[in-house]
């Protein structure tokens, strides 16, 4: 890709002005439909954006509406101590006003990846991509914690009968415990989150990259969603440990001494509780997770796809594939 670039431009240098630079022009696009950006960095910087946040926004709402029953049952299981009754009623408690935290925050994070990825891209060796990957995905889940915490904090009290609504919720919150109530478990958050996103996308880009070259083609739908579903069924079951940590954490708020932080919880958890608590509610987790990175992923590319169509009506064939293959 790359090299193969470099190698025939020396080739043609001598020949600028034969009919050769129509291939010149071809093999760059190639490059950035597998892993680099070529070209279009500079030229496509603020409509990365924009298809970041539609499409990240639009993937966010989706699956959170889809499987956040999934997802109350988990917090359930993780939030109960010893041999805690599950409660299966309310599992959609909190939706509503999870959803107003999701869609900023889910816009926030690919707004962010997509040009924060293409600029790496540009910037190391093809060979490092992963590593494009892995820090692009990070740098969005940095961005996405300012509006990700406070809302996961809120659904998970409504989650486990804390608050009736989430007005209530983050009402009560803040006059009982100040805003920092709503970061309770920042720290946690980050433990879980930054490495959950960097390897969840790396693994699903670096996943999309080998198929892709095997294949010969471009991925279809069905293709993109089973890639999604499997790098996030293993980041899931990978990072459940530091996803119960940050569940405790959160529940008891910041006024609470139940736990004095990361390492007091780990200590007490495994004290009380013994090591498998740490794996409370895996199963729901790798499910939601699965599933979910398909519906995201599959969403996502999908959106990605039809807004790079509508937005690119005039140029060359193939400028409207390469901004779905990144």
């Amino acid at each position: 890709m790359g090299p193969l670039t470099l190698a025939i431009q020396s080739k043609n240098s001598s020949d600028v002005s034969s009919g050769k630079a129509h291939t010149l022009q071809l093999i760059p696009k190639k490059s950035f439909a597998s892993v680099s950006i070529g070209e279009e960095k500079p030229f496509d910087f603020l409509r990365t954006v924009f298809e970041g946040f539609i499409a990240g926004g639009t993937a966010g709402v989706v699956v959170e509406t889809a499987l956040y029953p999934i997802d109350t049952i988990k917090t359930r299981l993780q939030a109960a101590r010893g041999g805690g009754k599950i409660v299966l009623q309310g599992l959609y408690s909190g939706l509503a006003g999870n959803l107003v935290g999701v869609l900023p925050a889910s816009a926030l994070f690919v707004g962010v990846y997509e040009p924060a990825k293409k600029k790496l891209l540009k910037m190391l060796p093809e060979n490092l991509s992963a590593v494009a990957h892995l820090t692009a995905g990070a740098i969005g889940g940095v961005a996405a914690s300012l509006v990700r915490v406070p809302t996961e904090v809120v659904k998970q009290r409504m989650q486990t009968r804390q608050f009736a609504s989430a007005p209530d919720a983050v009402r009560l919150i803040v006059a009982k415990e100040g805003f920092k109530g709503l970061y309770a478990g920042y720290g946690s958050f980050l433990l879980r989150d930054l490495p959950f996103d960097a390897i969840q996308f790396c693994i699903y880009e670096q996943l999309r990259i080998g198929y892709k070259l095997a294949a010969r083609r471009d991925l279809n739908d069905p293709e993109n969603a089973a890639i999604g579903a499997f790098a996030g069924a293993l980041t899931g079951a990978i990072t459940t440990p530091l996803d119960v940590i940050k569940t405790r954490l959160m529940i008891q708020g910041s006024s609470a001494n139940q736990y004095k932080g990361i390492f007091d919880c780990v200590k007490t958890i495994l004290r009380e509780e013994g090591p498998p608590a740490l794996l409370k509610g895996i199963g729901p987790r790798v499910l939601w997770i699965g599933i979910g990175g398909s519906i995201f992923f599959g969403v996502l590319e999908k959106t990605k796809k039809i807004l790079a169509e509508r937005q690119l009506p005039s140029p060359n064939h193939q400028s409207s594939e390469p901004p779905k293959e990144d």
